[in-house]
């Protein structure tokens, strides 16, 4: 069964590759995404399947159902592209200002109906029912996972699985890690108020600024000092703003960010000393605060049980010696957390970066983000291989 897996891979990847190329011409974002639907069920609407639209907006669930199998297990991918203007010169570039695919979303879509072909044509030997879902709002918190799943995506299911383009691992590799793979991203947006005054009598103010340049210092001691050195946690400042012109103290700064954990207690220990000395440095300069801490997805974990699977799905996909195991936490977050939250699985790291060729190797978000296309094969190729030895130990 493997052999055959991977000759379909090879008869459906130039297809595959068009699919990808032609979601990635015309990205769309959040749940709006119409025309990426529109492409997917048409592909969809090829195979013997039951296909519901409608789900979370623009949400796809496709079934595939099995003569006499009992259990039923479901392959998940992303829709949504990004905000982000694409710098890459490349044939399919975006066509649409301001939104792109900079994080590989279009290339799960293409890998999931690839993986769909596969799977229905091989439909006579498999052993359990299989859910594809196609799910929108995965790069804006709350997410569209926890509205597909409240609008029955889950129902009937019994495990999830779902993969992720990976830039920083090579094409031909897998990843994966047992337990907590990635992280909580919480969001801060910290204002201090201060006192305004002309640029030449700095004493007559209290100035946001000085106090605002000292917390983001201060901050990265929070990691340094309060939290066990191997524990996993960063806390990245990643905007300041305040004032309006060159001889003005302003009134207030505003400081935005995010605090990224693998564990509760560490966040509980993030966010208390954030505040503690937020308070104390606006105390000490007679300034104000507001504080405001945004919990983000939960930390995505992965199921022994089903990791168990997927490394079985992944050696045949990729071959052991090509598997990073057990893999690094990853402090990016993932909405796909509500699903395992609801039911075993495992979220797995699929290598899309070629260093020799040097493609596909900017992070993820980079608007000269792309991938190795080669490593779509692999992705079906695990996708099928996790239905095809669906219920094996």
């Amino acid at each position: 069964m493997k052999q055959k897996i991977w000759e379909l891979c090879e008869k459906n990847y130039q297809d595959i590759v068009k699919i990808r190329r032609d979601i990635h011409m015309y990205p769309e974002v959040e749940f709006d995404l119409p025309r990426t639907a529109s492409v997917i069920v048409k592909e969809l609407e090829k195979l013997p399947l039951q296909i519901r639209t409608g789900i979370a907006q623009h949400g796809i669930v496709a079934d595939l159902e099995i003569k006499n199998a009992q259990r039923r297990v479901a392959l998940r991918a992303d829709m949504d592209a990004l905000p982000i203007q694409e710098m890459n010169d490349v044939p399919y570039k975006s066509t649409i200002d301001g939104k792109a695919h900079m994080c590989g979303h279009d290339a799960h879509c293409a890998m999931l109906i690839g993986a769909a072909r596969i799977l229905c044509e091989m439909r006579e030997n498999l052993p359990c029912n299989v859910r594809f879902i196609f799910q929108p709002c995965e790069e804006k918190y709350p997410g569209g996972a926890s509205r597909m799943i409240a609008e029955g995506a889950l129902e009937g299911v019994d495990e999830i699985y779902g993969l992720h383009v990976w830039p920083i691992a090579e094409v031909g590799t897998m990843a994966i890690t047992p337990g907590a793979f990635m992280g909580q991203p919480d969001d801060f947006t910290i204002e201090i108020m201060g006192t305004g005054s002309h640029a030449a009598t700095p004493h007559y103010s209290v100035d946001p600024i000085v106090i605002a340049c000292q917390y983001v210092t201060m901050l990265q001691s929070i990691v340094a000092r309060n939290i066990n050195p191997f524990d996993a946690a960063v806390i990245s400042v990643t905007q300041i703003n305040s004032g309006s012109a060159f001889n003005i103290i302003p009134t207030s700064a505003v400081i935005k960010g995010t605090a990224r954990t693998l564990d509760p207690n560490v966040q509980s220990i993030i966010r208390t000393q954030m505040e503690k000395m937020l308070r104390g440095i606006t105390e000490s300069h007679g300034a104000t605060y507001r504080f405001d801490y945004q919990e983000g997805y939960p930390v995505t974990y992965n199921h022994e049980e089903c990791v168990v699977k997927a490394l079985r799905a992944a050696e045949s996909a990729v071959t052991k010696e090509n598997i990073h195991y057990p893999y690094t936490s990853f402090l990016g977050g993932e909405d796909f957390t509500y699903y395992t939250r609801e039911i075993p699985g495992c979220f797995i790291a699929l290598g899309s970066g070629n260093t020799a060729d040097n493609v596909g190797t900017k992070a993820w978000h980079h608007p000269e983000f792309d991938i190795d296309e080669s490593c779509m094969k692999y992705g079906m190729a695990l996708h099928a291989n996790l239905v095809a030895q669906f219920g094996e130990v």
